[in-house]
């Protein structure tokens, strides 16, 4: 599987801009899932980003790629907190947060919601999600809104032009490496997108 799959899916994430993305992948089997994973895990932990396996089924997986130290700030908002202790989260400790997701997506046939809170949704759209049953939200962008409609808007635009500058620049040659933003060191890449 390319880099360009990371690219087109994960660039707001690799750009420092969102916590995390999620995105489906075929492979040919589990073990050619594993060995693409550790081959981008070694270029996406030394900036603070890693790649996990949430499932794995008949060739497809459903890969998130994240900033642990994003979702640990994520989780400490009042909201996130309550949604994730009521579904039997640890949310001082993101790893286990995400083994945690990985057991609630295999053992239970409903989608966790809460997910919506790994990606770096706004609390009060997955509070309000869950709470309406995806019904009655004020606007549908990348997520249902049922905060602050116009935030979610620029929120979505800004994701958007990141994905179209990432993918021009992986098409003139930049790699998954160089378009990776480091935490101390993104101001390069984001002024690019924020611009």
């Amino acid at each position: 599987m390319s880099e360009e799959l990371l690219i087109r899916h994960c660039s707001p994430t690799l750009a420092g801009l969102k916590t995390g993305n999620l995105f489906n992948g075929e492979f040919c089997n589990e073990g050619e899932m594993k060995a693409c994973i550790r081959c981008w895990n070694r270029v996406l932990t030394k900036k603070g980003v890693r790649a996990v396996p949430l499932q794995y089924r008949d060739g497809r997986a459903l890969i998130y790629v994240y900033r642990p130290e994003r979702l640990r700030m994520d989780f400490n908002h009042g909201i996130s907190e309550q949604l994730l202790r009521e579904r039997g989260y640890c949310k001082e400790k993101p790893g286990s947060c995400v083994v945690h997701l990985i057991k609630r997506l295999q053992r239970y046939e409903q989608f966790p919601h809460e997910i919506g809170l790994f990606l770096g949704y706004p609390p009060e759209d997955v509070s309000g999600f869950i709470a309406n049953k995806g019904h009655g939200y004020k606007w549908v962008g990348g997520w249902k809104v049922y905060g602050d409609a116009e935030a979610a808007k620029k929120n979505c635009a800004r994701y958007k032009k990141c994905t179209n500058v990432y993918q021009s620049m992986f098409a003139k040659g930049k790699t998954l490496g160089q378009l990776t933003v480091d935490v101390g060191s993104g101001q390069v890449l984001r002024e690019i997108v924020e611009n």
